[in-house]
């Protein structure tokens, strides 16, 4: 049953986003939807051979929540930047300790960083587990290293590891 579930998930995606291109819920666009999403569903399968099985879903609530916040709160901030000139900031590169070593959670990991302004993924070390970041405004490093560890790392590892 928890197999059948895991693979609707997919062509349900699939499915809201094509009726909500269409802008329309009737008959004809459910069905034409229904039958891509789960033809798309069907051939995509073969390209992801290594499955990720969250293991705690509302932690991953909780971290949408802080992600949402973090990147309004970092808008403010990189618009501030911009509004007082170069001279106000200073750029830099870092590197992060991670422990986290989940394909699936590094991958979600490096999205929130590059998507959250001023803030870039710029490498990751497997087999020393070091995270290189490049920081628009580095002024504190121990706070950058605070934030991805504790905020970000600790949840991601609680729902993939």
């Amino acid at each position: 049953m928890k197999k059948i579930v895991y693979w609707l998930v997919l062509p349900c995606i699939l499915l809201a986003v094509w009726l909500l291109l269409n802008r329309s819920v009737s008959p004809s666009h459910i069905a034409i939807g229904g039958i891509l999403a789960l033809l798309l569903a069907w051939a995509a399968m073969p390209l992801r051979p290594l499955r990720a099985t969250p293991k705690r879903p509302w932690v991953l609530v909780v971290l949408l929540v802080h992600v949402i916040i973090d990147i309004i709160r970092s808008n403010i901030q990189v618009a501030r930047l911009i509004w007082l000139g170069p001279k106000s900031h200073t750029p830099g590169f870092m590197r992060i300790p991670l422990s986290l070593r989940d394909p699936h959670g590094l991958a979600l990991l490096s999205c929130i960083i590059t998507y959250t302004p001023g803030t870039v993924w710029a490498g990751f070390s497997e087999d020393k587990g070091l995270l290189t970041l490049h920081i628009l405004d580095l002024k504190d490093q121990q706070y950058w290293i605070d934030l991805v560890q504790q905020r970000y790392e600790r949840p991601l590892k609680e729902i993939f590891e």
